[in-house]
């Protein structure tokens, strides 16, 4: 009779209905809005949806709702707020340059000129950012930014919109939390026994199965509107400044229902996460604010270097440093470079890096008077689920948010700061849309449960967790920051080739994370590889040495 005491507990998260089957507990869950992912894009979603009044609202969150990859944002949040340097065509045009100007200027105009209301929101909120003795903001300028626009709290601005965003959820009377659940696929008619296939018209999105903690067993979440705001993909390569969590899942479940999915070549490599080899998911990040704040890339001998590469020096937007980098490294047979901000007052630099200063301490680097290693690595998708100005994907009642979102934005580069802005945006896009139409959506009762048949043995879970480091490096030594045609078809081979024991394994063993993490990180990796295979150029984040681009490309 232990089910009863779950079925009591799942009732007052919403659970609509227990049913007893093969003697096995099935549990249905109905929520008007159906959130996967609690960062910054799931949580301000949430909020608004909740407020409305419109209905009941479930964020699930794959480990714990503080791990989002938003707490690991260092840097800050950009938006124009003062106008007497600083204006939203300014902003816009920063944008489009370092999107290699394949941005979507609609979406460009969207998130700079909604920024100022998305800060608003998130005051309001609770999240507090810096400011001077006069009250106005404190604002950073970083790489590829024209002006200072950058918001923050000290060095730790992704966690303070965390923290203040996670009180107001957790003290919300219309939204249910539920932690450790894992969204193992998003619910269409193909699993009403009707072919989906690229081509079919008004695929439609009836929910979520979602692996329960507690149980181990995978319930039917049905939802009137499904919102995905499941994160990047770092994880996929062996070194990233995203946590673990960061698998591509809501990219994955998207694209096998059939979703649009585009850009996914665009991966950023953050040029500057701490030299650590300890540490690699997540490498700790040496925020781009340190260099807006004077910092000098160097060689370990002291040498600059980045005037080789760009007037804008260390400055440079990220691709640019990163390739710049990538290659000092190999010309020298380094593995790292140095961040020097020797020369800066030892105060403030402590006062303005609280939390980098403390971490390099704790490895015994003293940043006021040693420099800091530093290296490339994984750090944010430009591409992902191909959305629309409302955050509508190409699926009927399915949004996407955040970073697993492709809006346009960002083009062929993330410009520093603009992903926070741009999920605390599109969140409110979506809202204004699907609470406009969520009177026209019912749920579908025809759902059938998930097939929770086979085991898995510890054989098994030894195959699961090698495929998962073949897939980082195959990702990380061929569809890097530089790459070529002969890389991309070998990182193609391999991934099929693992595709197709995955998902062999997968049919006959119990749905558990790891393996469904495993195929999330093959689809991803599979993704990012055809869609570079695809761009015949070097743009962007994506350079190629078979497609050059410039003479300065062709130092690269």
């Amino acid at each position: 009779m232990a089910w009863m005491s779950h079925g009591a507990t799942a009732q007052k998260a919403g659970v609509a209905g227990i049913c007893m089957l093969k003697t096995l507990c099935i549990v249905i869950r109905k929520f008007d809005f159906l959130v996967i992912g609690s960062g910054v894009a799931g949580m301000s979603y949430a909020l608004q949806a909740a407020a409305s009044g419109k209905g009941k609202v479930a964020l699930v969150c794959k480990t714990q709702i503080e791990e989002a990859n938003t707490a690991k944002a260092q840097g800050g949040i950009a938006s124009v707020t003062d106008l007497d340097v600083d204006d939203f065509n300014k902003h816009i045009r920063d944008t489009l340059i370092a999107g290699d100007y394949i941005s979507d200027r609609r979406a460009v105009e969207q998130v700079v000129r909604h920024a100022p209301e998305g800060i608003s929101r998130l005051v309001e909120w609770g999240v507090h950012f810096d400011k001077k003795d006069d009250g106005t903001f404190d604002l950073h300028r970083e790489g590829g930014h024209s002006e200072f626009r950058i918001l923050h709290h000290a060095d730790d601005t992704g966690y303070e919109i965390q923290r203040g965003l996670i009180e107001a959820v957790r003290n919300h009377p219309r939204i249910v939390v539920l932690e450790n659940h894992f969204a193992v696929e998003i619910i269409t008619q193909h699993h009403l026994g009707i072919e989906v296939t690229r081509r079919t018209p008004d695929i439609e999105c009836y929910g979520a199965y979602i692996l329960d903690p507690d149980t181990h067993k995978i319930d039917t979440f049905l939802s009137r509107v499904t919102v995905l705001c499941t994160g990047g993909c770092g994880a996929v390569y062996a070194t990233t400044t995203n946590p673990e969590i960061a698998t591509g899942d809501g990219i994955a479940m998207a694209y096998r229902a059939k979703a649009t999915v585009k850009d996914m070549e665009f991966i950023q490599f953050h040029p500057t996460a701490l030299f650590h080899p300890g540490e690699t998911h997540p490498a700790y990040l040496i925020t781009e604010a340190m260099r807006g704040y004077g910092g000098v890339l160097r060689l370990p001998n002291g040498e600059e270097f980045m005037q080789k590469y760009d007037k804008r020096l260390s400055l440079a937007p990220r691709d640019i440093v990163a390739r710049a980098i990538d290659k000092e490294m190999k010309i020298h047979g380094l593995d790292h470079v140095c961040l020097d901000v020797t020369h800066k007052d030892p105060e403030e630099t402590k006062h303005h890096f609280p939390n980098i200063y403390q971490k390099c301490l704790s490895l015994g680097i003293d940043i006021t008077k040693e420099y800091i290693p530093v290296v490339p690595c994984a750090h944010y998708l430009c591409g992902g689920i191909k959305v629309d100005l409302n955050a509508c994907s190409s699926i009927r009642r399915l949004y996407a948010i955040g970073e697993c979102a492709c809006t346009g934005l960002h083009g062929g580069n993330r410009l520093a700061s603009n992903s926070l802005i741009e999920a605390v945006v599109y969140a409110d896009a979506a809202a204004a849309h699907s609470l406009s139409h969520i009177d026209d959506y019912s749920f579908n009762t025809d759902v059938p449960e998930w097939n929770d048949e086979g085991t898995l043995s510890n054989e098994e879970k030894v195959l699961i967790a090698q495929d998962a480091k073949e897939v980082e490096q195959i990702m990380s030594k061929y569809v890097g920051i530089v790459r070529s045609n002969l890389r991309l078809k070998r990182a193609w081979t391999r991934l099929d080739l693992l595709y197709e024991e995955t998902e062999e394994l997968f049919k006959r063993v119990k749905a558990t994370r790891d393996i469904c993490e495993l195929r999330n990180m093959i689809n991803v990796g599979y993704l990012i590889t055809r869609q570079a295979m695809e761009r015949k150029e070097s743009r962007g984040l994506h350079y190629t040495v078979d497609y050059p681009k410039h003479a300065y490309d062709q130092m690269m």
